[in-house]
């Protein structure tokens, strides 16, 4: 059984190895060249939770980027230049490898100003919502973050949302930025963690 574990768990290590170099490739190519983005989803969640936490750090399997959508064409210039490709995949913008263009571990592009789903009640925020992580690179700003989370209201979201309660990073003043309509959802995850 030991046996069995050992290469389990040296391919995780590797997985995430992989995402780092992703998320590191992808925002330092994007500082280089100027094109405005926040980091967002697992990463952003994860930065956050660092700064209290280290150990409270949950792995993601890919990068999560706020963009503005004039800025792409910019973004995918600069970006091919490290070979990550732009690609549409069922109606989402990806930045894939070009060795091993994979859908799941790939870059997913979030549009600044635009809704995910028709159904959302809010849009994203613009990539000015954003500060540098102590990686340095930009993520979005935690009433922003938390917000988006709240919005999109996955299980992968909640348990976000759960993170960033448990290391004490959701405070009275995250909970005033929120909308009123996104109040019951945080309360919901509250009182079910």
């Amino acid at each position: 059984m030991i046996r069995r574990l050992v290469p389990d768990f040296h391919r995780q290590v590797l997985a995430v190895n992989r995402v780092e170099r992703l998320l590191l490739k992808l925002t330092g190519t994007l500082d280089k060249a100027g094109v405005p983005y926040a980091i967002i989803g697992g990463n952003a969640v994860a930065a956050w939770v660092a700064t209290v936490d280290e150990g409270a750090v949950r792995a993601t399997k890919d990068v999560d980027v706020l963009l503005r959508r004039a800025d792409l064409d910019f973004a995918a210039k600069a970006l091919a230049g490290v070979s990550l490709d732009l690609h549409e995949v069922l109606g989402v913008s990806m930045f894939l490898p070009r060795r091993n263009p994979n859908p799941k571990t790939g870059v997913h592009v979030i549009f600044a100003g635009e809704k995910v789903r028709e159904r959302d009640a809010h849009p994203f925020p613009d990539v000015t919502a954003s500060q540098r992580s102590r990686a340095g690179f930009l993520v979005l700003d935690l009433p922003m973050l938390v917000r988006m989370k709240l919005v999109a209201f996955r299980r992968v979201d909640q348990v976000h949302i759960e993170d960033l309660i448990a290391v004490g990073l959701i405070d009275d003043a995250v909970v005033r930025s929120l909308p009123d309509d996104l109040l019951p959802r945080l309360e919901e995850i509250r009182t079910t963690e």
